[in-house]
């Protein structure tokens, strides 16, 4: 995928984030208030965290989108993983606030009351507009490779069960139970800290190098034994920078096989493989004369 094309799949999912949650965190605080309801003010504190979390996704995909240059030979993609660490600092400052807040309200003589019916209607108004945000977002951010917009895109989904938990928490606080509401607000706390284990998860082992799937590794070896005289392909080895990948991989050629044809046909499965597979953008091939025995422990470059 061409740059220009990507920061404009990556400058989209931003401003769908940023327009939605603005719009979000004024209507859960303003109806909050309105309607006594604890849980939709937590609400409205998390989605200014959404704010937040989606400018700093936009400034590690940036970043991350800078070609390589001579202090970054293999290019700038774990900005990606390292703006998703940061993330979690603040997902984590979020939800010790409004945990906090719960816990005082239920523990310590906090003013608990029954939430107005107008909380019912935000409550759904954010289920929506949730579901329809995160599922845009992911998907924006899978067809750039963009772990990040990804990320930010899967903590926007959890504010789906957030409002479908404080929907649930006003219909029974209508029946008596105003202590639930409260309860919902430590919930929602709860989620936040589950989602920022997963965001720390999947960034670490971006940073980490882990392999994205074994079937990208197969789907390499694939490609490359699809050259005419490439006998087989092994030792892959997949160093992955979350929206990109670069490869190292040993080929058989034939043994009697001249230097000049050997250097064209690694060339060719190195094209090849940048052409196939959209991820990967750097490729070093090794060949290995057929019938010959060698250790493979000096990893190439």
């Amino acid at each position: 995928m061409e740059r220009e094309e990507r920061d404009k799949l990556g400058k989209r999912a931003v401003s769908v984030a940023i327009v939605g949650n603005i719009f979000l965190t004024v209507f859960n605080i303003i109806v909050g208030v309105m309607s006594g309801s604890y849980a939709l003010i937590s609400e409205g504190a998390h989605t200014i965290s959404d704010i937040t979390t989606s400018i700093i996704a936009f400034i590690g995909f940036k970043i991350a989108s800078k070609p390589a240059d001579d202090d970054h030979p293999l290019g700038h993609g774990r900005a990606e993983a390292i703006s998703g660490l940061v993330i979690v600092v603040f997902l984590a400052l979020i939800a010790y606030e409004i945990i906090r807040g719960a816990i005082e309200k239920l523990f310590f003589g906090g003013v608990t009351t029954v939430p107005d019916s107008l909380a019912i209607v935000m409550a759904i108004i954010g289920v929506f507009v949730n579901l329809l945000m995160s599922q845009y977002i992911i998907r924006l951010g899978k067809k750039a490779n963009s772990p990040a917009i990804v990320a930010d895109g899967k903590h926007q989904r959890v504010d789906i069960l957030s409002s479908l938990t404080i929907l649930f928490g006003v219909l029974i606080a209508q029946y008596g139970y105003p202590q639930l509401d409260p309860i919902i607000g430590l919930i929602i706390g709860i989620l936040i800290i589950k989602t920022a284990f997963e965001i720390t998860h999947e960034n670490l082992n971006n940073i980490m190098g882990t392999v994205p799937s074994q079937e990208l590794v197969d789907e390499i070896i694939e490609v490359a034994n699809s050259i005419g005289p490439v006998c087989d392909s092994h030792d892959v080895r997949v160093n992955y920078f979350g929206s990109y990948a670069t490869v190292t991989m040993h080929i058989k050629l034939p043994a009697n096989m001249s230097l000049e044809e050997s250097h064209k046909f690694v060339h060719l499965v190195q094209n090849k493989i940048l052409d196939t597979i959209d991820i990967v953008q750097r490729v070093t091939v090794h060949a290995c004369p057929v019938g010959i025995e060698y250790s493979h422990n000096q990893q190439l470059d």
